[in-house]
């Protein structure tokens, strides 16, 4: 299955296989290689895949709120990480499962990068249930001597990586390889008479990391396969109906000629026929069922989305795209990516451990997982217009709000009314008291001068 659904993400459908039969004169089953047989594939798989994968990262960010901590992360989480990250998921979506493996960068810290899941094994222990070593083979290159392909195999424990290949059916280790086996971690140093020497370390722990697609650790195809092949099948039995009846069944009276094969070439390429006197030429056409057909189509376009959990953008709806229509439409993908979004927190925290491992060792810090955050939160498209009258509504109510507090004045104390007009703007209280001290004594400044100019003015006019 896991191939299958490889290969239905590469647009490459049972369909490409479908063959035309039929019974002879004689009773045999032969194909049938005069009629139309259109195969086309419809890559429906490959649409929801590549959404589930763009929505589910659309705003993924690892990050903290202590500065020497964040600045650090954005070297290791950087556009690489995230570009292998979804190679990942994506590849845990179409075959069920995927892995990331751990190498040591040239910068001396732990890179992480994307592994097809089709070529590891993991030989698990049968006592404590845990992974012991994990295979990964793959088609190394094509042997110069009998120009065959060589199987590359790679084992790999907490400690470092034998390599082999398979010539002969033979297992045998790869000699063009200088170390092996090989460390996890291998450096180069100079030593003080400018000579390089090789060093290496080791992890602690195999370097691979799981990513399943599901419990089960099945792909996106298995609830779906079947109508992708029902819409096919209709899509293209329609395009042959169209091409097989495009001339009609021509009806010959009375022909004037040796066989049947003159009798097609006539009407294939001079366009004429030859008949007698009481002869005759007639087309019958056939009423293809399009509209059966077509109700069909949409039933199975719209059951692939559903079942898929995709969000169709062919929906057109009664046109009134409203930012709550857009969400609706969005339930599906978002329940779907909720399940792998699960899966993938708890995919990165040993990464995440492992970086955070790091940090503290180089810089003799004591961070923890707490003070890292993964942020997933998604980003939907939206109706401009839509939000442009949400702000304008929110811009009014606050506005309300302000005005029915400063209505108050008089008969709620001031600072309380200023402590929750800061609240409606947003605004920090506290940042802006000092400020709102100095206004008020001023204004008390201000109250007591008016006094003393009003006392002056009645001293004058009593003298």
């Amino acid at each position: 299955m896991c191939k299958k659904s490889k290969d239905y993400y590469n647009a490459r459908h049972d369909i490409l296989d479908y063959r035309v039969f039929y019974f002879n004169s004689d009773g045999q089953l032969v194909e049938d290689i005069t009629r139309s047989n259109t195969k086309t594939s419809h890559a429906f798989y490959t649409e929801l895949i590549d959404q589930k994968t763009s929505y589910l990262l659309s705003g993924f960010n690892v990050y903290s709120e202590q500065e020497h901590l964040n600045k650090e992360l954005q070297l290791y989480f950087d556009d690489n990480f995230k570009s292998e990250l979804a190679e990942t998921v994506e590849n845990a979506s179409k075959i069920g499962f995927s892995y990331m493996y751990a190498q040591l960068g040239k910068d001396f810290k732990t890179h992480f990068k994307y592994a097809e899941g089709l070529g590891i094994i993991e030989v698990i222990n049968s006592v404590s249930e845990k992974t012991d070593y994990v295979i990964n083979y793959y088609v190394k290159r094509v042997d110069e001597v009998t120009n065959e392909n060589v199987l590359a195999v790679e084992v790999y424990d907490k400690e470092q990586t034998f390599y082999y290949l398979i010539k002969d059916n033979k297992l045998i280790s790869d000699t063009t390889k200088s170390i092996n086996p090989r460390p996890h971690k291998v450096w180069q140093e100079f030593e003080s008479n400018n000579k390089v020497k090789t060093k290496g370390g080791k992890f602690g722990f195999i370097p691979f990391f799981r990513l399943d697609n599901n419990e089960d650790g099945y792909s996106d195809l298995k609830p779906i396969k079947g109508l992708i092949n029902d819409y096919d099948l209709m899509s293209c039995g329609l395009s042959n109906n169209l091409q097989d009846v495009a001339e009609g069944i021509y009806v010959v009276k009375g022909f004037q000629g040796n066989d049947f094969n003159e009798l097609q070439n006539n009407i294939r390429v001079k366009k004429v026929v030859g008949v007698g006197e009481q002869g005759d030429l007639d087309i019958k056409t056939i009423n293809i069922p399009y509209e059966a057909r077509k109700a069909k189509l949409e039933l199975d376009e719209k059951n692939i989305y559903r079942f898929g959990m995709g969000f169709n953008s062919s929906q057109v709806g009664d046109g009134n795209i409203t930012n709550v229509v857009i969400k609706s439409r969005y339930a599906l993908l978002d329940l779907k990516c909720d399940k792998m979004q699960r899966r993938l927190k708890a995919f990165l925290q040993p990464i995440i451990d492992i970086i955070l491992t790091e940090i503290n060792e180089k810089y003799s810090t004591n961070y923890t997982p707490q003070d890292i955050i993964i942020d997933l939160t998604r980003k939907v498209m939206a109706n401009s217009l839509d939000n442009a009258q949400i702000a304008k509504t929110e811009s009014e109510t606050k506005q309300i709000e302000i005005n029915t507090l400063l209505n108050a004045i008089g008969q709620l104390p001031e600072e309380t009314i200023i402590k929750q007009i800061c609240g409606i703007l947003e605004i920090n209280f506290d940042e802006v008291q000092t400020q709102l001290n100095e206004k008020i004594n001023t204004r008390k400044s201000i109250n007591q001068l008016s006094e003393e100019i009003l006392n002056l003015e009645n001293e004058d006019v009593e003298t």
